[in-house]
């Protein structure tokens, strides 16, 4: 009975690190185009969007990113709203009319 505790532990902490080792995405935005924008959209002194933010804002789904601006979740990615939605005009990029 000790063994089958053992790898049931096993298979659950191997699940866990795998689950933990994906990159995070968030509306079409993967893990590197987020940490590019990210000093744009964080308070207290945000910075101008990097080309490399801007360019991986335009493969974004900015439909997506407006359904987060009243959200929880961009806050505790340390990520100011307010600076998020100003985003895409800063790299020329028209929001969605709905947002």
């Amino acid at each position: 009975m000790g063994t089958v505790k053992l790898v049931v532990v096993m298979m659950i902490t191997v699940g866990l690190m795998v689950e933990g080792s994906r990159a995070i995405s968030l509306c079409d935005m993967n893990d590197e185009g987020l940490e590019a924008c990210k000093p744009s959209v964080t308070q207290p002194d945000p910075v101008d969007p990097t080309p490399q933010c801007c360019e991986a804002l335009k493969g974004a789904n900015l439909t997506c990113l407006c359904s987060y601006k009243n959200s929880m979740l961009l806050p505790s990615l340390g990520i100011d709203p307010t600076l998020a939605m100003g985003l895409p005009a800063k790299c020329s990029l028209d929001m969605p009319s709905d947002c």
